[in-house]
């Protein structure tokens, strides 16, 4: 059995670049073959960087380009919690025996920065200035998963160095720092009425109180903010939803950060799991990337 997603029969992979300025969507690339995930656009060039098959790609964010494969060495298959290195050099990378990894983007050696604890790490957000990492830190899967706070490099002696952040009750997701260092966003059910309700938040980096974003009847996550930070845009699940599976009718939803109440625009699509995982603006903070995956005779 594959570690790592695959496509439905008749499903296939659409890569988007949406253009907030113009309001226009271009899908850059299609796949029947390959379930490709959650796009990171890199810092210095238009190009994207997304898993699939286990491993990570790079793709051009113009019509018309290829993937092309990834070679590091002895990492375990990735899934889609991956995140730039503000070097613009290196990407941390979860995988799929629990840990966080380091590596370069052009290939090759990788270093593990999570200790052996025996529980999953989740990466979502990288601080600013590179020296920290926000994850998602879980004991089991029948238990809600913890904001944990860890140094970006692994400890000498393999210990696993972390603080906790206080949330609140329920499961969080998504912790990733604003571009200023200054907060931590991400979705929460601390306010859930019923199971699975995550609405999105933040609170300061460091710890304090826990601001709520967005009050909605829809099931909210994976804020992300454009490198400017003025505009952010986040994953939308129908009401109900449990978790952020695959294969549900979906919107991205896009807001100014000084009001998340009023959407400048709600982009509808196939998709929930893998369409926008991590943070996919470009450097520009107009355009970000995502994913579809429509079903086709």
């Amino acid at each position: 059995m594959a570690l790592f997603r695959t496509l439905a029969p008749g499903q296939v992979t659409r890569i988007h670049v949406y253009d907030t300025a113009a309001g226009s969507d271009v899908v850059v690339y299609e796949s029947r073959e390959v379930l490709f995930e959650a796009p990171n656009w890199s810092l210095q060039t238009d190009t994207l960087f997304v898993n699939g098959d286990g491993v990570l790609w790079a793709l051009d964010a113009v019509e018309g380009a290829v993937p092309e494969r990834i070679d590091h060495d002895a990492l375990p298959s990735i899934n889609n919690d991956h995140v730039l290195d503000p070097d613009g050099v290196h990407v941390y990378l979860s995988a799929m025996d629990g840990h966080i990894y380091r590596a370069g983007l052009a290939g090759g050696p990788v270093e593990r920065v999570t200790g052996d604890d025996g529980v999953w790490h989740y990466l979502h957000g990288v601080s600013p200035d590179g020296q920290r990492l926000a994850y998602v830190r879980m004991a089991s899967f029948d238990q809600p998963g913890a904001l944990a706070v860890a140094g970006s490099r692994a400890q000498p002696d393999g210990a696993d160095v972390y603080s906790i952040l206080d949330t609140g009750p329920g499961h969080i997701d998504g912790p990733e720092w604003s571009p200023d260092g200054s907060w931590i966003y991400f979705n929460t059910e601390r306010w859930a009425d019923a199971p699975g309700h995550a609405q999105i938040a933040r609170l300061p980096d460091g710890g304090g109180e826990v601001q709520r974003l967005v009050t909605s009847h829809t099931v909210d996550w994976f804020p992300h903010l454009s490198p400017d930070g003025r505009t952010a845009v986040y994953l939308e699940f129908p009401p109900g939803t449990e978790g952020h599976p695959a294969d549900l009718d979906v919107a991205l939803v896009v807001v100014d950060v000084d009001d998340w109440t009023t959407p400048r625009a709600r982009i509808r699509l196939p998709g929930g799991q893998g369409t926008i995982n991590v943070n996919s603006w470009a450097s520009d903070s107009r355009r970000f990337a995502y994913v579809s995956y429509p079903t086709q005779p």
